[in-house]
């Protein structure tokens, strides 16, 4: 079974542009430069407990250097590999020196199958699970560069190094605005496990799957791999402030941030005459919160004066919320190409649930795109329809004819039947 949750992922900033009649062109990317090389970290739950042999009649150790080797062999050239353990190396009872287990196996590089493989063969299941210090080290691995980052975690059991909570560690992450994603797997997991792997996986945008035979895991780990040598735009992370005069100047691109619960934030695009600014924002609710929540984006000018708004609510059956709008800037009557500065307010009504920390913010995704401008009004809109008009036009003639012809006929019938 797979789950998979995008806080304020891709696709529902697509979702929200699309229904604001908002298309992406190719080109909108934050100081788009040459894509850089992904890379990802594979990290391996090495624990006592990876002893249990209980997948397809072996152990999960056993199942895990299967799925390492094949995915090593279909490794897309170009994608920087790494692998990370945890509670590979220390067999005492000291939980402080358990919990300080986790080591590079194989660095972040470019990648030798044949020492990555030996590597691998050497584990043996051996003691605690520090799943929130390997977190730390596995995103500290991946720093640098502007290409896609990934953590890949496989454990079969929860955190044993509490209250370092991993959970919290991922949101940590995640604030920071790194664009660096975590998906979990959990080995035949029980309640807890699956809770847990679900909630780190949830604050990174990433996925979690539950694993019961050595093939799902095989898959789903080539899968993941794959993902990250996928061309994408990385998001920029930027912080909004709490008036327009002081906000951050945004050109078209994909932006992240982080806002507190029922706060608003502000951000600046500048708008020429004969452009249209199109923009969407999602926000998602990465723990616990009460249900009924909204999201609110306006385009205001700098004297305050609202353009455009777009909003949309929800009830607590999904944990990401979108909405867009569009403006377009006419073109000027003189030769004036001054451009205008349009203020954009994002505003959210979440509430957190009893107990729950309100900080870091919720993650915030938004996307400006500013293109050309219509030509002529009626591309923009006619009666609201857009480009769709002569459509609708030719549906009303042709039902109007219809109903001409079949009135001339069915009195034509009457008159017959009356005749004879």
């Amino acid at each position: 079974m797979i789950r998979t949750h995008r806080p304020a992922a891709g696709v529902c900033a697509l979702l929200a542009a699309l229904a604001a009649g908002i298309a992406f062109p190719g080109h909108a990317v934050a100081d788009e430069t040459e894509q850089a090389a992904p890379k990802v970290e594979l990290v391996l739950d090495v624990s006592g407990s990876m002893r249990t042999a209980d997948i397809d009649g072996g152990t999960r150790m056993a199942a895990a250097k299967q799925a390492f080797n094949e995915v090593l062999d279909a490794t897309p050239e170009g994608v920087q590999l790494g692998i990370r353990t945890l509670g590979a190396n220390y067999r005492g009872n000291d939980r402080k020196e358990g919990c300080k287990d986790t080591a590079q196996l194989y660095p972040v590089g470019t990648l030798d199958r044949t020492e990555a493989k030996t590597a691998v063969a050497t584990l043996s299941p051996t003691g605690w699970t520090p799943i929130g210090p390997a977190l730390l080290k596995a995103a500290d691995d991946l720093q640098g560069g502007a290409g896609t980052r990934r953590i890949v975690l496989i454990s079969d059991g929860e955190d044993t190094c509490q209250p370092l909570d991993p959970c919290e560690v991922a949101r940590e992450i995640a604030a920071k605005g790194v664009g660096l994603t975590i998906d979990t797997l959990g080995l035949v997991p029980d309640a807890k496990t699956r809770d847990q792997l679900s909630c780190i996986a949830d604050a990174t945008g990433g996925t979690y799957t539950s694993v019961q035979h050595k093939e799902e895991l095989t898959d789903r780990v080539g899968q993941l791999v794959d993902r990250a040598a996928d061309p994408v735009v990385t998001p920029v992370a930027t912080e909004g402030t709490d008036q327009c005069s002081s906000a951050p100047a945004l050109k078209s691109g994909l932006y992240t941030d982080r806002e507190e619960f029922g706060q608003e934030r502000w951000y600046k695009v500048d708008v020429e005459p004969g452009k249209e600014l199109r923009a969407s924002v999602s926000v998602a609710a990465d723990r616990a919160v009460n249900p009924d929540y909204g999201v609110l984006l306006r385009a205001v000018t700098v004297h305050g004066r609202e353009i455009v708004r777009g909003e949309a609510s929800g009830t607590g059956r999904t944990d990401v919320i979108s909405t867009g709008l569009r403006y377009p800037k006419a073109e000027s009557d003189d030769e004036d190409t001054t451009p205008e500065t349009v203020c954009l307010q994002v505003t959210n009504s979440f509430s957190a649930a009893g107990g729950v920390k309100t900080s870091p913010g919720l993650p915030v995704e938004l996307t400006v795109d500013v293109v050309d401008g219509p030509s002529k009004a009626s591309d923009v809109a006619s009666f609201g329809l857009g480009r769709g008009w002569w459509l609708l036009g030719a549906l009303v003639l042709t039902g109007f004819l219809a109903g001409l012809v079949w009135g001339w006929v069915s009195r034509w019938r009457v008159a017959v039947w009356r005749t004879n």
